[in-house]
């Protein structure tokens, strides 16, 4: 049953902010100046959870490599062979790792399916300088570490960066391995 409260416990309120002296309250500038760092597994679990729960473009796919990893450090990821390619409707498997230093610098790629691509090299690792999403990676993380994760610094763009490289003139005339084939 519920009763009223018995008036010796209504909370007083105080008609003027307490004001501790040894802590003065800093400015509304001073405020509006202070760095806030978001912690590198903060993006890592907001990008594994878009994954999980399917929000990702459908034409790429990405998981924890290990789901103990406490890391976030490993990534299993694939793609969906471009239409008018020659890896049409394959599905490709790529590993990504994500450094310490991510998101203020781009994940490293390799692929484990056999690609011919110009930004590959021959063992299926990814060149960031011959790929625009990795090459032009987020250059505000760099320069202020720990803004909120813009959409186009992702793993999720950097598959769907890698997807567009078959689509180049340059790679969709290139001859692809057969489907299942790997690198070693």
């Amino acid at each position: 049953e519920c009763r009223s409260p018995s008036p010796f416990f209504v909370s007083h309120t105080r008609k003027q902010p307490f004001n501790h002296p040894a802590r003065p309250r800093p400015s509304q500038a001073a405020m509006a100046q202070e760095k806030i760092i978001v912690p590198r597994s903060f993006y890592l679990l907001e990008e594994l959870e878009r994954a999980e729960k399917g929000k990702t473009h459908m034409t790429v796919s990405m998981g924890l490599a290990d789901s103990y990893d406490i890391q976030l450090k490993g990534w299993n990821c694939t793609i969906l062979g471009p239409d008018g390619t020659g890896v049409e409707n394959r599905i490709i498997s790529l590993h990504i790792c994500c450094e310490s230093d991510y998101p203020s610098n781009p994940p490293s790629v390799k692929f484990i399916s056999r690609v011919n691509l110009s930004c590959v090299n021959a063992s299926g690792v990814v060149d960031p300088k011959k790929v625009p999403v990795l090459k032009n990676w987020c250059q505000e993380h760099r320069e202020h570490p720990g803004l909120q994760n813009p959409l186009s610094c992702t793993i999720e763009s950097v598959l769907i960066g890698l997807r567009k490289e078959f689509q180049t003139p340059e790679n969709k005339k290139r001859t692809q391995p057969p489907d299942g084939a790997q690198f070693q």
